[in-house]
């Protein structure tokens, strides 16, 4: 499967891709527009051109990576990919559609893979012809530094899918655990209450958000539970903290807070904002 196909150029989208393309695969990377497919290539054409200015590749290998890159707005181009891993929004009605028009689209042998961190692979499997090559490969933010990648084995799922995607991660360098099709997975559901506790000390002014990241890097976690959030994006987060939320029944132990709702509906998102529990330079915006 030598070409990988990527849904979505986004902070996710392109990190996978650059992930593909750095090691060696050919990439096509669609959006809904063009303008937003260059927006994610000039993110990992950044990515290279930091490496270069580190002395880890060349200007030649930086160009090469970046001729491996192609650019679509039409999903018609994902006709001769291999593979291809989803990474929209977190939203199953747009997952499901996209799954149905890849299953048309792509070859009968390609697999389909989602980067969901929360929605039921099997869910997105069942729109489709072969669920049996369907699956999840959850990357971490961001996408090129994180080693841990869960496959994520629907009900349908067949053990040859997983067995390759467990042998692909490892040779792009990550560390890939298998992890069956439950509502977040292992980490995202492991996390909520890492980050609704937080919410709920700051919300009620036990201490700032400055005092619980410090207190909480100082037991050996490399970020704290606002600096995280501000990474992930405030809105990403809580549209997993929702799915999770409501695939549980409404389990009280990861109920969403109302601050996080109030700051992501008044445009405070984090680094792509700008600002969000923290304030960013303006280079971090969009």
């Amino acid at each position: 499967m030598s070409t990988i196909g990527i849904i979505g150029a986004g902070t996710m989208g392109n990190g996978i891709a650059y992930v593909a393309a750095s090691h060696g695969h050919d990439v096509v990377m669609y959006d809904v527009q063009l303008a937003l497919a260059q927006r994610g290539f000039d993110a990992i054409h950044a990515i290279l051109q930091r490496h270069v200015e580190k002395k880890r590749i060349d200007e030649t290998e930086l160009q090469t990576t970046l001729d491996r890159v192609q650019l679509t707005a039409d999903l018609a181009d994902m006709a001769h990919t291999g593979l291809v891993i989803e990474a929209v929004p977190e939203d199953l009605a747009l997952k499901r559609d996209i799954f149905h028009s890849l299953d048309h689209i792509c070859d009968p042998a390609a697999l389909l893979c989602s980067n969901t961190s929360s929605l039921s692979i099997t869910a997105l499997a069942g729109v489709t012809q072969r669920p049996e090559q369907v699956a999840g490969l959850h990357f971490f933010n961001p996408a090129p530094m994180m080693a841990l990648v869960e496959v994520v084995q629907g009900d349908r799922t067949s053990p040859a899918t997983i067995g390759y995607l467990v042998d692909l991660a490892r040779r792009w360098g990550k560390t890939p655990i298998v992890t069956r099709d439950t509502p977040g997975f292992i980490v995202n559901r492991i996390a909520r209450p890492f980050y609704g506790e937080a919410l709920r000390l700051l919300d009620q002014h036990v201490a700032a958000a400055e005092t619980i990241d410090r207190v909480v890097r100082a037991a050996g976690f490399k970020l704290g539970p606002f600096e995280l959030l501000d990474l992930i994006g405030l809105d990403v987060n809580l549209a997993v903290t929702k799915s999770i939320y409501e695939a549980y029944f409404q389990e009280p132990r990861f109920r969403p807070h109302s601050l996080q709702q109030r700051m992501a509906a008044a445009g405070l998102l984090g680094r792509k904002s700008g600002r969000g529990f923290y304030e960013y330079p303006t280079e971090n915006q969009p």
